[in-house]
């Protein structure tokens, strides 16, 4: 294999690229030179040649004009006749003036114009001066002898030189202009040169990609069009180059893997198939536990409740009618009794809760938290008012819930903060919001016992305790309720550690349209049961 026959595809088009770009380069250069000497040359003709030709046809007029000047003004005598003179030879000193400038770089034609300038100089002495002054003197007679043959001789000498010099400067001017018409056809040369240059590089890159890339990437195709209709144990093999081929035998050893992969997967498809199996058996007795928490449930809801409810009855009966009958002792085991059967009631009032939440449930809809919390403060607010304490929250979101759950969690909350204050010390619960990123979090905080930071997870935790059951009322679930339900809705629940007086409990809840949410809620006046003096807060004391 040559070496020329092992260069990559990406070598063989730089290649190319580079040999264009070179030739383009090259004739790209060659045009600039014509072209800058092509704008030289017509600068050339249009600012210099082209003044010096109309200065030389000016200064041939001038010429004429103070001849004839001269000659009426010899045979008048009056200084009317005298102007023309008197005008021209101002001009001719000014258009010599400007020649002898712009023939300062042309020696041949410069020796020209002197020679123009000595014989004008020599007309002057000898005719137009002379004329003058014997007109001036009053010999008019005398002035016209001097405008004989030798005069006109003298004036032909300087028409005859101011034409040698606007021949000569005709003769640079076609020079020029041969030059510029020479430097225009180099251009055009040189452009169809250029276009012949991309022509062919686009015919040769076009062969290029005919023969090392479309047909090697169609015979690459149709092999793997082969492999696609399933036949796997087919050997990939393509030319074209390195590339491709490189890419040839990956696409074989992609199907060397695929071949390796079906054998494994047929090896495991009998293991999936009895996993599945297992899956469904599996499913099957979900299915069968979950009948049996559903008729748990009911029984717990209804047969459980009714001896339950007899119970508490009849012990509160006897409690009633035989008490101080019977001995102290008869007495404590009566009230063992109740509080028993009406603590069994609530335990099992609170599991049916706990087990209700997400299980039976609705659609969610927009729920104004203000109005949720304005109702969880009317609940407790006789159980406030008794403590001397208060209930405050500042604007709250509208979020996406269950009403009823989320009222649940909001008097959960309330609740626990009311009751767990501090002996003698007016209770205070303040709840807030403030979005964070795609959710709001709500806080919760109240200047009660607080709670251990040790604590922080075990107070979520269903029937857990962290008093006697006589220091305070309850079973221990509100919290754990109101877990399940920020879990349901999505959010998360946690303890505030960092807060040191009272406790601060936290969940969020997210927004479902980010990009529409604003800020919190404004707070209407009739969900507030009593109006606190500050105005950015609602107050129930």
């Amino acid at each position: 294999m040559s070496s020329t026959a092992r260069w990559s595809l990406r070598t063989r088009v730089t290649a190319l690229c580079a040999t264009a770009a070179i030739v383009l380069a090259l004739i790209a250069a060659s045009a600039a030179v014509a072209a800058v000497n092509s704008r030289s040359e017509l600068n050339d003709v249009f600012n210099r040649i082209g003044p010096m030709r109309t200065n030389t046809d000016q200064l041939v007029t001038t010429m004429l004009n103070e001849e004839t000047g001269v000659r009426g003004y010899a045979v008048n005598g009056t200084d009317a006749d005298l102007a023309p003179y008197t005008d021209g030879l101002k001009q001719e000193q000014q258009i010599i003036a400007q020649l002898t400038t712009e023939l300062s770089t042309r020696p041949s034609i410069a020796a020209e114009l002197r020679d123009v300038q000595a014989k004008i100089d020599a007309w002057h002495a000898a005719v137009a001066d002379p004329v003058i002054t014997r007109v001036r003197s009053g010999d008019r007679p005398g002035a016209l002898t001097l405008i004989d043959t030798h005069a006109r001789d003298l004036f032909n000498g300087v028409r005859a030189s101011l034409t040698r010099l606007q021949n000569s400067i005709v003769s640079l001017r076609d020079a020029s202009v041969d030059r510029l018409t020479k430097s225009s056809n180099e251009i055009v040369r040189l452009l169809i040169a250029a276009a012949v240059v991309v022509l062919l590089a686009g015919v040769l890159l076009a062969f290029l990609l005919r023969y090392l890339v479309t047909r090697p990437v169609a015979d690459l195709a149709g092999e793997v069009r082969r492999i696609a209709a399933g036949d796997y144990n087919h050997t990939v093999d393509t030319g074209g180059p390195p590339e491709l081929a490189a890419l040839g035998r990956d696409v074989d050893g992609m199907r060397r893997q695929i071949v390796a992969d079906l054998d494994e997967v047929r090896a495991a498809r009998g293991a999936i198939e009895e996993a599945n199996r297992q899956l469904e058996a599996q499913t099957a007795e979900l299915t069968r536990s979950n009948r049996d928490l559903e008729q748990f449930a009911y029984v717990a809801s209804h047969d459980l409740q009714e001896p339950l409810r007899k119970v508490a009855s009849f012990c509160q009966l006897l409690q009633r009618r035989y008490a101080g009958q019977l001995d102290e002792r008869a007495d404590q085991y009566i009230g063992f009794a109740v509080d028993g059967a009406q603590r069994m009631q609530r335990l099992i009032n609170d599991l049916l809760a706990f087990s209700r939440i997400g299980r039976i449930t609705s659609e969610f809809t927009d729920v104004d938290l203000n109005a949720v919390v304005a109702e969880s403060a009317a609940q407790t607010e006789a159980a406030v008012t008794r403590a001397g304490g208060s209930i405050t929250w500042d604007p709250l979101p509208v979020v996406r819930g269950e009403e009823s759950l989320l009222t649940a969690l909001i008097g959960n909350l309330v609740n626990n903060s009311v009751k767990f204050r501090q002996p003698d010390v007016a209770p205070r619960v303040h709840l807030s919001a403030h979005r964070r990123g795609d959710e709001w979090e709500i806080e919760c905080r109240d200047n009660g016992i607080g709670i251990e930071a040790e604590f922080a997870d075990k107070v979520f935790v269903i029937f857990q305790r962290l008093h006697v059951k006589g220091a305070y009322p309850g079973t221990g679930i509100g919290l754990a309720i109101a877990k399940k339900i920020v879990e349901y809705h999505g959010g998360q629940i946690w303890l505030d550690t960092s807060v040191e007086e009272g406790t601060t409990i936290r969940f969020t809840l997210p927004i479902e349209n980010p990009a529409d949410a604003g800020a919190v809620s404004p707070v209407s006046p009739a969900q507030a049961p009593i109006t606190s003096p500050d105005p950015t807060k609602e107050t129930v004391s």
